[in-house]
């Protein structure tokens, strides 16, 4: 696969020359459209350009322009997310592609592609992603730990009535230890969780989490047939970890995290 043959950010994308070009949201089934009206980046009609059985969605833009780069991510997202809630799949291309004109869009980027895109475009019709997110409750996980953990309450009883520049060996082993003990807890917990919800999707992608109270964060594609039964097994798990951890599920939204990176 070429991917994004040609593609390119504003910043390196076209010689100075150059106006205007085409930023690709994505590509979509040639014998869909978009609908009437909708409107992507500086505001501006969203089309689409065909070759054989896929096709690339796009909006003309500017070159040129001033720094906006937060807008234009909304605009984008908005762009995928609106065309994902209709009956035809959508497949996102990387966030800043653009192509100098029509026949740029075609020949390099679409007509390299048109098998590999059907293939994915098929493989993601009738699903949505959903990111599934799950954070410790703070207070209650140390609370956890230094029940749990006789050495953690020992230097936590010394180290809190201490000045702060005194017994710093003492507060970096502290430190260690609830990191570990709270890895200890969140390797489990990450395990359970997982076993819950991934068997209510068709594929996952694992992100990495950081910080002490990041449990689990995982994009999940889901069929759109199960979208109720999902959320509701969703609502049962939030209130059988309630108190100790809280779920998020955001979306559903396009499958940004099943395209491949094209």
């Amino acid at each position: 696969m070429s991917g994004v043959t040609g593609a390119a950010s504003r910043e390196d994308a076209a010689p100075a020359s150059t106006e205007s070009g085409l930023f690709v949201y994505g590509v979509m089934d040639s014998r869909d459209s978009v609908p009437d009206g909708l409107t992507g980046l500086d505001a501006e009609p969203v089309t689409t350009l065909a070759s054989g059985r896929v096709a690339a969605i796009v909006t003309r833009v500017s070159i040129e322009r001033p720094p906006g780069r937060g807008a234009e991510l909304l605009a984008y997202n908005a762009v995928l997310d609106a065309l994902a809630q209709g009956p035809t799949a959508v497949a996102p291309v990387r966030f800043g592609s653009v192509l100098g004109d029509e026949q740029a869009v075609v020949e390099e980027f679409l007509a390299p592609d048109e098998d590999y895109f059907a293939e994915l475009l098929a493989s993601l019709q009738g699903r949505d992603q959903y990111m599934f997110q799950a954070v410790y409750d703070e207070q209650q996980i140390l609370s956890e730990v230094v029940a749990a953990e006789p050495e953690i309450a020992e230097l936590r009883r010394y180290t809190s009535g201490l000045p702060e520049d005194a017994a710093y060996g003492e507060r970096v082993r502290l430190g260690e230890l609830v990191a570990a003990a709270v890895e200890g807890r969140r390797s489990m917990d990450a395990e359970w969780l997982l076993e819950q919800v991934l068997p209510l999707s068709e594929a996952h992608s694992l992100r990495a989490v950081s910080g002490l109270e990041r449990v689990v964060d995982v994009a999940l594609l889901v069929d759109s047939d199960r979208r109720e039964d999902f959320e509701a097994r969703l609502e049962t798990l939030a209130e059988e970890v309630h108190g100790r951890l809280r779920l998020r599920l955001m979306g559903p939204t396009a499958p940004y995290d099943f395209t491949g990176g094209i």
